[in-house]
């Protein structure tokens, strides 16, 4: 009996720190991996506390920038001409 008891006990401990793995993911994480999975041309500057991410494919362009815990996102594609 004891040794179930320090078993649960472990398991309690322990997935707090487990859990850290099911984050979800920012909408900006999110483009850049589609982005990638187009085969996009990326670039990244970072400057300071400021991060620019610039990729572009055949028919879309996306831009991020976070500065300050802020994210903003443009996208463009050719349809919106």
């Amino acid at each position: 009996m004891k040794k179930i008891a320090m078993i649960a006990l472990a398991a309690l401990f322990l997935a707090p720190l487990t859990s850290c793995r099911d984050q979800k993911k920012t909408e900006a994480e999110e483009m850049v991996e589609e982005m990638q999975d187009e085969g996009a041309e990326i670039k990244k500057k970072v400057d300071g506390d400021e991060t620019k991410i610039k990729m572009e494919t055949e028919d879309k362009k996306v831009k991020i920038k976070e500065e300050d815990g802020e994210t903003k996102m443009k996208v463009k594609t050719d349809e919106d001409n």
